[in-house]
């Protein structure tokens, strides 16, 4: 009879428990259609969905997958921004998205009977610059029907919309040496 010590059990007990929770999320997403998005070279990116709203079950990069920093949904779909790249899938109906300390339990943020206070709807300025022709993310909510826009161009690189600035519901992001002031029309 061969005896195996406490601790020898302890730590295949650990392996055993950290394979089972690590195939959880993939069981969770087996009835229901996995859609891989990823932002290339860290660049924003969207990704075609039917959903109102997602969740992520499968970080796949390096960067960080942050909701409403480096992915989120919005009317143009799944986007993706700074190198997140994962596979998320339709929220479930239960209020959702139990990940990384989201919401829980119904009430999503944008349901029509929750709405931000009376100055939420307003046009915020602000300078976002790529130094060293880098890339650069400036957070500010945009709302789901707000944009944002170049006022005034600070660089003597090109600001062109899509090229070397955009902007998502996140905020608005420069690169290839954009330096400018702009104005997002934040709107619920």
């Amino acid at each position: 009879m061969v005896r195996i010590g406490t601790g020898v059990m302890g730590v295949l007990a650990g392996m055993v428990a950290g394979l089972l929770l690590s195939a959880a999320p993939v069981a969770r997403a087996q009835d229901r259609d996995v859609v891989r998005c990823g932002s290339e070279d860290g660049r924003f990116s969207r990704c075609q969905v039917p959903w109102r709203d997602a969740e992520l079950i499968r970080q796949e990069s390096d960067s960080a997958c942050v909701r409403g920093q480096t992915w989120g949904v919005d009317r143009g779909g799944l986007w993706v921004d700074r190198g997140c790249r994962g596979q998320f899938v339709e929220m479930e109906r239960d209020g959702g998205w139990h990940g990384g300390g989201g919401w829980q339990g119904g009430g999503r943020p944008h349901d029509d009977d929750w709405r931000p206070g009376p100055d939420w709807d307003r046009e915020i300025r602000l300078q976002c610059e790529s130094n060293d022709h880098e890339y650069h993310f400036c957070q500010v909510d945009v709302g789901g029907r707000g944009y944002a826009r170049l006022m005034r161009q600070l660089s003597g690189s090109a600001c062109e919309e899509g090229y070397s600035w955009g902007w998502n519901r996140a905020g608005v992001w420069v690169s290839k040496g954009c330096r400018g002031l702009f104005s997002v029309n934040r709107r619920w």
